[in-house]
């Protein structure tokens, strides 16, 4: 079978997007059971409720929901499980000081393949007070806003 190419995404973490302000991400390769690996193939994960931690050196990616294989017999998965993850050691003991520190966590973005692997893009990041959701909710409108007035500026323009 021939290797695939490219990156594919299985799943999208938007309300991250919206709770979190980013302070720096990484890409970490994930241990997975060929029926998780297969399940992701298909499609199916959720990152909403996931986050990752750092325990004695080595980082674990816990609540992600990857559901069990429709095909798979009493080898299939548990769907929450822990899952550790892939990442240099310098690179683990950086976001374990910075966890440590005191008002940051780890959140997962984005889990896809590149090159036939799963990879999750997992975030050091800070949450937003309402005020700054609010903020960015009007930056959005504004910037929005904006751009249907330049598109109905071109067309009267021609």
């Amino acid at each position: 079978m021939a290797r695939e190419k490219g990156e594919k995404v299985v799943a999208v973490n938007r309300r991250a997007r919206h709770e979190y302000e980013f302070e720096k991400t990484y890409e970490a390769g994930i241990v997975l059971s060929g029926t998780e690996v297969k399940s992701l193939r298909e499609g199916h994960a959720n990152l909403t409720d996931g986050y990752a931690f750092v325990d004695r050196g080595e980082a674990w990616l816990d609540q992600v929901n990857i559901p069990q294989y429709s095909q798979g017999t009493w080898t299939n998965h548990s769907a929450k499980r822990q899952r550790k993850l892939l990442l240099h050691k310098d690179e683990i003991t950086k976001i374990g000081q910075k966890v440590a520190q005191g008002g940051y966590t780890l959140v997962p973005l984005k889990l896809y393949f590149v090159d036939g692997r799963a990879k999750v893009e997992i975030a050091v990041a800070k949450g937003k007070t309402q005020y700054d959701k609010r903020q960015t909710l009007r930056e959005r409108q504004d910037k929005r806003e904006a751009e249907r007035a330049m598109r109905s500026r071109n067309r009267l323009g021609e």
